[in-house]
Formats: C-alpha cells, structure tokens, sequence
C-alpha cells in the first residue's frame, strides 16, 4: 500500500481515538454493501473529481489502481464528468489522475527489469 499523506498520519497520531473510529466506520461502509473493491474505488474517485479534491483524487486512482482497475477505466471516470462538472473540473482532475498513473507505469516497468 502507498504511503498516507503527512496530513493524515499527523492527525491519526493528534487524535488516535477519533481516527480509529473514523476508520472502523470506513470499514463498516465498505463492507455494507453489495459493491465490489474495484467499483467501490472507481466510484470514490468519481465522488473526489466531484468535490475537486485533489489529495483524494490521487489517492483512490492508487487505490483503484491496487484493486486492478486499468488506466482507461480510470480515464473514463474522469470524463464521465466533463458534461456535469465541467471542462476546467475535468482538465484539473485528468492531469491528478496523469500523475498517478504514470507513476503507476513507471514503477511496474522499474520492477520488470
């Protein structure tokens, strides 16, 4: 798993009670429903294009990417977006989901060799 943002772990290590609490709440909510991981991730990064968050949108293209989501579909997600988001939105998102991707790209083919 990647590493966490600076952000997150300095929070987990201020308030340690309320981050167990809040990640055993994400647990519940995953385990809620019928929705496979790879969907489960697609979808949150759709819902973080969606608020223009940027940190998450980062993270659930990694997070999708460990699950087995491939880059088209990961690219598809992002343009689902264009006619309700808007373009601005849609070019901001693409070019934070770019990042991830090629990193992605760039560290399987490091490990290939």
């Amino acid at each position: 798993m990647a590493q966490l943002p600076r952000s997150y772990e300095n929070f987990k290590k201020s308030y340690p009670e309320i981050w167990q609490a809040y990640d055993r709440l994400g647990g519940l909510v995953h385990d809620a429903g019928p929705v496979d991981k790879k969907s489960r991730e697609l979808l949150k990064l759709a819902m973080a294009i969606g608020s223009r968050s940027e940190g998450a949108v980062h993270s659930h293209t990694r997070r999708a990417m460990e699950v087995g989501a491939k880059a088209d579909e990961i690219y598809h997600v992002v343009l689902l977006g264009l006619t309700t988001l808007g373009f601005p939105a849609t070019i901001a998102a693409w070019t934070w989901v770019k990042d991830e991707v090629e990193k992605h790209s760039s560290s399987r083919q490091r490990s290939r060799k």
